[in-house]
């Protein structure tokens, strides 16, 4: 069964939440603080955390630092501040998604699964309605392109890290293999869009939540890159660790 830390220090939301989840089949437990949480997230260990900012004891973005700092688990923030800035650095910093408050008991359940989806671990770990062409995305290289210890294979569409293999999702793939054949050139969101998803109106958060999920799976945290450097205003790039 799937477990879910519930961080919210409103008693009634707390409550409408774990309702909410527990009625979707999810084992749920709560933490009225950030202290709390991050006791929870060492001692229970649950699949995904949603995170209020609001709290009493800690700013909840410090709380996703500090849970960053123990845990790679996926980090659905809830939230009422709706700066785009803010909620930027939210995922820079290893927020996974973000709902701004108040938000209904689907929306919250859809983006809780799709977090758990795109972040989940293990090789052929698919997301509904991306399947492309035939033999991988367009314009794949069949090379495989080698960065430090990182070893993208276009052709068998494995990627290994230190002689490990990482489960990705196809898009995690699709987007990490873009990314590897144009190391070290910085890639705006906008182009990632263009050759990755190949869709139009696609939300840039989109690029964010999957460079998050990457970025955990590479053991790395987007405050302290090794492979995946973000240039601020402009876009992000790969380069081999020194």
């Amino acid at each position: 069964m799937t477990s879910v830390l519930v961080v919210e220090d409103d008693p009634t939301i707390r409550t409408s939440l774990i309702e909410i989840l527990t009625a979707h089949g999810l084992l749920v437990r709560s933490a009225p603080d950030g202290f709390g949480a991050l006791r929870e997230v060492t001692q229970w260990q649950p699949d995904a955390v949603v995170l209020d900012l609001g709290l009493p004891d800690l700013d909840g973005a410090d709380a996703l630092r500090m849970i960053r700092g123990l845990s790679q688990v996926p980090v659905l923030v809830a939230t009422a501040r709706d700066d785009e800035r803010e909620i930027i650095d939210l995922l820079n910093a290893g927020a996974d998604d973000y709902l701004v408050k108040p938000f209904s008991g689907g929306q919250l359940v859809a983006r809780l699964s799709a977090v758990l989806r795109r972040c989940a671990v293990g090789a052929g770990a698919l997301e509904a309605g991306e399947a492309g062409p035939a033999g991988g995305a367009p314009g794949v290289d069949r090379a495989p392109v080698v960065a430090g210890e990182l070893r993208i294979d276009p052709m068998a569409r494995t990627v290994h890290l230190a002689g490990r293999e990482l489960g990705l999702t196809r898009r995690e793939f699709d987007l990490l293999a873009f990314l590897a054949r144009n190391a070290g050139r910085v890639i705006s969101k906008r182009q990632l869009l263009a050759e990755v998803w190949r869709q139009p109106y696609v939300d840039e958060q989109t690029v964010d939540v999957h460079l998050s999920c990457l970025r955990r799976k590479l053991g790395e945290r987007a405050s302290r890159p090794r492979y995946l450097h973000t240039v601020r205003g402009v876009g992000v790039k790969l380069v081999s660790p020194l």
